[in-house]
């Protein structure tokens, strides 16, 4: 071996040995603690991706935006408010009268953003609103009396909402849509789920507009003036592949008048409006009284735009004291099957 390659070797070994050379070490991710009288708004500004917001007990007066992927917000439950400002602050979320705002781009979408166990309440259009996200995770959320929807999201996939409240919003507890602002096909969400919610005095519990493959499962939906709404129309891809399971939908018998979009709503559990391949199976429904076009236990009705609803399957749901059936058909679409429901009064009569 020569003095070169002694000399060159000598110099590997310090680089391995003293760190020099190897790749810098992951950055550990921050907890960030907020108080009441701090603000939220900066902990986000000053947070870098698998960083936590760590928000103490107390009421928190004003708007967050999230634009960075992979941050964790976490209250310390419903001792966590956040509410609105007696102003409006400058920023987009707090001028459109929103609690939360996460959002993204089409061409780089907010991944991995998580809010946990606080409450949002009182805000003028929406609790929590988003809009280009993936895998964005809303688990153990009050969301009440907010002038639209509790939690909203667009544009989005993969989207996991576990665990929350929503209480007395003016609109659906838990909206989620293709899009609100334009017309278009329903969006694969890639299998986002909603489930174990606790659904309670809101225009309607769930709105599913517009999507594909998604599930809708094990939530508890009362008081509204319709339990579960999954809204399609002519558009390609329809609205399907859906999945409705499981959920304990009872006395949503709130009466709500019509709207530009759809008739007076009242008494109404499950709807499905121009949907396609959607199964709605193993849900208890009960308790269901009205007078609208949609009042009924598990109810098909078409579009409105007129666009039928085609080849859903309905099968062991137990319906109980419904008075305006238990299941009931007003649709025209052909391939829809009821088998194996407990009931004793639908529309056709059959159903049963």
């Amino acid at each position: 071996m020569t003095k070169r390659q002694i000399k060159y070797l000598g110099c590997v070994a310090l680089m391995v040995t003293s760190g020099l050379g190897a790749a810098a070490p992951a950055r550990a991710a921050v907890t960030h603690d907020v108080h009441p009288g701090e603000s939220i708004q900066t902990a986000v500004n000053a947070a870098k991706p698998g960083d936590v917001i760590d928000i103490a007990p107390g009421t928190y007066y004003e708007s967050v935006t999230v634009t960075k992927s992979d941050l964790t917000l976490r209250g310390a439950g419903e001792r966590t408010v956040i509410a609105p400002r007696a102003k409006a602050g400058s920023d987009a979320c707090s001028k459109g009268g929103n609690g939360i705002c996460v959002l993204g781009k089409d061409a780089k979408p907010v991944a991995g953003v998580q809010i946990r166990s606080l409450k949002v309440q009182g805000f003028k259009k929406n609790g929590i609103w988003a809009s280009r996200t993936d895998r964005l995770s809303v688990r153990k959320v009050t969301v009440q009396k907010n002038g639209n929807w509790g939690i909203a999201q667009e544009r989005s996939v993969r989207g996991v909402f576990r665990g929350n409240v929503a209480r007395e919003n003016a609109e659906s507890g838990i909206f989620l849509s293709n899009t609100t602002d334009t017309e278009a096909g329903a969006l694969d969400t890639h299998g986002a789920v909603v489930a174990g919610n606790y659904l309670v005095g809101n225009r309607i519990g769930v709105t599913i507009r517009r999507l594909r493959n998604l599930a809708v499962e094990g939530n508890a939906v009362t008081g509204n003036c319709a339990g579960v709404f999954i809204v399609g129309d002519e558009g390609v891809p329809r609205t399907g592949d859906l999945a409705v399971r499981g959920n304990n939908v009872y006395r949503n018998n709130k009466s709500c008048p019509k709207t530009a979009r759809l008739p007076r709503i009242e008494g109404a559990g499950i709807v499905l409006t121009g949907a396609e391949e959607t199964v709605v199976e193993s849900n208890v429904v009960l308790g269901h009284s009205g007078s609208s076009p949609f009042s009924g236990g598990i109810v098909l009705f078409k579009s409105i735009v007129g666009a039928p609803n085609s080849r859903n399957v309905v099968s062991n749901n137990v319906l109980v004291g419904n008075a305006t059936p238990d299941l009931a058909d007003r649709d025209t679409g052909e391939g829809n099957t009821f088998a194996g429901n407990f009931c004793s009064a639908s529309e056709p009569a059959g159903l049963c």
